[in-house]
């Protein structure tokens, strides 16, 4: 029996650098940071694609030709490590390499002939779930390729009533990257559902690369009866429990199913916000830092991409996945690159704030190359290290005396709250120096609920 060849059929230093702008030595350099036997071959190669431009197949090439010069691919492309990242659970690299398995009985060519079909095959499996057919289910919506389906996603009844929450699915003509657009946790955050529901007939599927997953209005009862901040069913904000239950309240069980068919099945997912009915909020947007050198990268990329000025940097959301709370945190402890963004204030949808939302998704699509064009991120940004909040310390009316975007110094009055005959029972002060990224829009206050967020800018040294 011949003895298997060890070595993967190898590329010139001269063709990768003369096709890709770099040498075998800078890649794994670079990849070396990426932290590969926990992240995994699917995260490495999709960070090529999106972050350093490569093609499908080159950023597979890329990454395969690392796997087998640190010795995590063997003569039977079995990666020695096994990806820890849950995001690989069910990956299709995973499927592939299982698939592709063979016996060292043969000939070089034939070995060296499947190595090479490999790394064109992994740019119609690897790069993200789009390509795992010729549809795209989520929920009822079942979209062909090259084409738009709309339907909903079932969440049955439980210790509470069920809900249908409406989804669309976007399937591109051709292979790309998976991203999921979600809005209306908050029902009466127009503007962001707004946003989304043009974007629906606006997205030609003719013209993408990879499939938009489209959640335009997750929390119907609060959209239905006018009721801000909560899910009137169940009284609980629903942004506030993810992953979810599946035995839960109406809330919990909205948000087990958004985890398992739309984070779960995406790559990448932009959460929609704005202001509230009783908020006047200044657009910004959130990128969470994980520590993640790699991931924190494309992350940061797509909040630049998405266009708004003002970006709060998030360094201590929850890091455990079975305890994620937030929509977006979800999908980041899941190892997939995911962005909050907010624009829109009063229960008004201004055509700015709106051509910001629908703006910024398109930009960030064609930063993951799933439109055709360049994305043109933001000049300059304020970046914002934390937030400080103002709690009212009295029940009454609320007057503010400072707009949002307004510039504050610790000390400074931003707003006074009276008893209902007019005499001044509380006068609110900024904690902090910084901006007003929002402020209380309506007289209407209760102990304890925030008049103002005041956002204090971080040194420019600092954001890395």
């Amino acid at each position: 029996m011949p003895k298997a060849q060890t070595t993967f059929v190898k590329i010139s230093d001269e063709k990768v650098k003369g096709k890709t702008g770099k040498s075998w030595k800078q890649w794994f350099t670079i990849i070396d940071k990426f932290d590969i036997e926990t992240n995994g071959h699917r995260f490495v190669s999709m960070t090529l694609f999106n972050k350093y431009k490569l093609n499908p197949w080159w950023s597979q090439a890329v990454t395969i030709r690392y796997e087998w010069e640190r010795g995590l691919r063997t003569v039977k492309n079995q990666r020695q490590a096994t990806p820890k990242h849950p995001i690989f659970k069910n990956s299709p690299e995973r499927s592939l390499r299982s698939s592709c398995n063979s016996s060292s009985q043969g000939s070089s060519t034939m070995r060296r002939i499947k190595f090479s079909f490999l790394a064109l095959i992994a740019v119609l499996v690897s790069v993200s779930q789009a390509q795992n057919g010729a549809s795209f289910t989520v929920g009822t919506a079942t979209a062909a390729r090259g084409q738009t389906a709309t339907g909903v996603l079932e969440v049955p009844r439980g210790i509470d009533t069920s809900t249908s929450i409406p989804v669309a699915v976007v399937h591109g003509s051709r292979p790309g990257p998976v991203l999921a657009l979600v809005a209306g946790a908050h029902g009466t955050e127009y503007t962001s559902i707004i946003a989304l529901e043009k974007l629906i007939t606006m997205l030609n599927p003719s013209e993408i690369a990879g499939t938009v997953i489209i959640v335009p209005l997750v929390n119907i009862q609060s959209f239905e009866r006018k009721v801000p901040h909560i899910n009137p069913i169940d009284g609980i904000s629903m942004n506030r429990m993810y992953p979810g239950r599946p035995n839960g309240t109406q809330t919990e069980r909205v948000s087990y199913f958004i985890t398992k068919h739309v984070v779960d099945r995406c790559d990448h997912l932009i959460d929609l916000h704005g202001g509230d009915l009783d908020e006047s909020l200044r657009p910004y947007s959130y990128w969470t830092k994980t520590g993640n050198e790699a991931q924190d990268g494309i992350s940061r990329e797509m909040v630049l991409a998405f266009g708004l000025d003002h970006i709060i940097i998030s360094a201590d959301r929850p890091k455990d996945p079975n305890a994620s709370r937030y929509l977006e945190n979800t999908a980041t402890t899941r190892g997939k690159p995911s962005i909050t963004v907010e624009a829109g204030y009063a229960g008004t949808v201004e055509p700015d704030d709106l051509q910001a939302l629908m703006s910024g998704c398109l930009n960030v699509m064609r930063y993951l190359k799933m439109l055709p064009g360049t994305a043109r991120p933001v000049s300059h940004p304020v970046w914002i290290e934390r937030v400080a909040s103002i709690a009212s310390e009295q029940t009454g009316m609320f007057y503010p005396l400072v707009r949002k975007g307004t510039y504050v110094e610790r000390g400074m009055k931003v707003g006074y709250v009276t008893d209902y005959v007019g005499k001044t029972t509380y006068e609110a002060t900024s904690p902090v120096a910084g901006i007003v990224l929002y402020i209380c829009a309506v007289p209407s206050m209760k102990k304890g609920e925030t008049i103002a967020n005041v956002g204090v800018i971080a040194a420019p040294e600092s954001v890395k």
